[in-house]
């Protein structure tokens, strides 16, 4: 049984992750804006992905006889200061979802609630991966700022992103 602690901080989660899958679909948003629709498409994917982040945990507190409150989700930024500005703010928000991951974790090891403890491991192992993606591509598009040729290949790239779930990993 999940304590009330656990279960809320649980619950904050899912709320959040609907919320990053809402601020990628923003960012995805904003690069059909200017006609980068393969920077969309790895948006959209983004997008897609934290919706199943938020539906493991969903399905999780359920197994664990809790119960999910969904709240209202915060209207995410939907306009950049160009293409970096959108990636660095992916980074942020990514650096952002490790924390809450952490403190998450830490509250379930503080508990001794050892399933939970392995699902928040899987959170962790995303979400280095997470923040390395980011990361990189942050690199990467700083590199073609000024580039319009490299900027277009990276578009033509990242159009290539398909969506294939990895939760029941």
């Amino acid at each position: 049984m999940l304590s009330k602690k656990l279960l809320q901080g649980l619950n904050d989660q899912i709320n959040f992750e609907f919320y990053s899958s809402y601020t990628y679909l923003a960012m995805a948003g904003y690069c059909e804006s200017i006609d980068l629709s393969g920077f969309a498409n790895f948006f959209r994917v983004q997008a897609k992905e934290e919706l199943d982040h938020a539906m493991k945990l969903y399905d999780y507190v359920y197994q664990k006889n809790g119960s999910v409150v969904l709240e209202q989700v915060n209207k995410p930024q939907g306009d950049y200061d160009g293409i970096i500005d959108v990636f660095e703010k992916g980074y942020e928000h990514e650096q952002l979802v490790t924390r809450k991951i952490y403190e998450l974790t830490d509250i379930a090891y503080e508990e001794r609630e050892h399933s939970t403890i392995s699902l928040l491991k899987w959170f962790i192992d995303e979400q280095v991966e997470e923040e390395n993606n980011f990361n990189s591509l942050v690199k990467r598009v700083r590199r073609i700022e000024d580039n319009p040729a490299g900027l277009y290949l990276m578009d033509d790239e990242l159009a290539t992103r398909v969506y294939t779930t990895n939760t029941n990993n």
